[in-house]
């Protein structure tokens, strides 16, 4: 079964590698789609200084509850849990941004600058 479909993906696969090489190197610009401004406000409000609060926070409770509730339920257990991981995804921006004093960022790569002679 393997060795009938193998010809067929090596193909689609080499296809797909080798005819789309502007596309895999295209720097992404924008295309001022509808819904940009608002997933840009929502980025904005979870890396600002109140989400980091919010997340400082929330580290701090579910952490401590777990570790002084006593008895728990698995389900509410499992809620702390979830609670605890988004606080620390929230944070983890601004922490590595103090730290390291630049953040996770993709951009396109400079142009390079022409001297003018030929």
């Amino acid at each position: 079964m393997v060795k009938k479909y193998l010809p067929l993906f090596l193909a689609v696969l080499a296809v797909c590698v080798f005819t789309s090489a502007e596309a895999w190197a295209a720097p992404g610009q924008g295309g001022g789609l509808p819904y940009e401004t608002w997933l840009n406000n929502l980025r904005a409000s979870a890396t600002g200084p109140v989400a980091y609060a919010f997340g400082i926070i929330g580290i701090v409770v579910a952490g401590g509850v777990l570790i002084f509730g006593g008895d728990l339920n698995g389900f509410f257990r499992s809620m702390l849990v979830v609670v605890l991981v988004m606080a620390l995804l929230v944070t983890a921006n601004t922490v590595m941004t103090d730290l390291f004093e630049t953040s996770a960022e993709i951009a396109a790569a400079p142009l390079p600058v022409m001297n003018g002679s030929a």
